[in-house]
């Protein structure tokens, strides 16, 4: 098994609290609204929103996946850290037994926030990932970042 590491860095307008609540906190219903191309359903198998959680992600019609399942690995509220790692689901490919993400918010002297994702890919036997296949899936994660960054920006009060 190999380890594939990934860090990428985005900075937002957004406070890192207000961005927090929105992506992670209210996430699972904020995305699927503003994005159900891409996102059809977020739903908890076991938990909400605490470590040891298990969620069912159901993509959308634009995507090329059907589903994941994703275990909450540790949720910092005070501090805007957020861990999970999608488990099982065909986003996997069969060659990756699980892939981790943490991202962490902090206050940027702009008043916005610096979001810094750290992404762990592992991968099953001498299966060896693509920088391709990491760029694909940044961005996507980036998309949906961008579009919640612009929601709350449309919707000062929403948060």
């Amino acid at each position: 098994m190999g380890v594939f590491t990934y860090e990428s860095v985005v900075i937002t307008a957004i406070p890192p609290a207000k961005m927090f609540k929105a992506c992670i906190l209210d996430g699972d219903t904020l995305i699927p609204k503003i994005g159900p191309q891409a996102f059809k359903s977020v739903e908890y198998i076991e938990g909400n929103v605490e470590a040891g959680s298990i969620k069912k992600v159901t993509f959308g019609e634009g995507s090329q996946f059907k589903y994941m399942k994703q275990k909450v690995e540790a949720i910092d509220k005070e501090n805007f850290v957020y861990i999970y790692s999608v488990v099982e689901g065909d986003a996997l490919m069969n060659k990756l037994e699980k892939i981790t993400y943490e991202t962490k918010l902090e206050a940027s002297p702009n008043g916005g926030a610096v979001c810094r994702t750290t992404s762990k890919y592992y991968t099953i036997g001498d299966f060896e990932l693509k920088e391709e296949g990491i760029k694909a899936g940044k961005y996507k994660a980036l998309g949906t970042f961008k579009a919640i960054e612009a929601y709350m920006l449309e919707n000062p009060n929403a948060y």
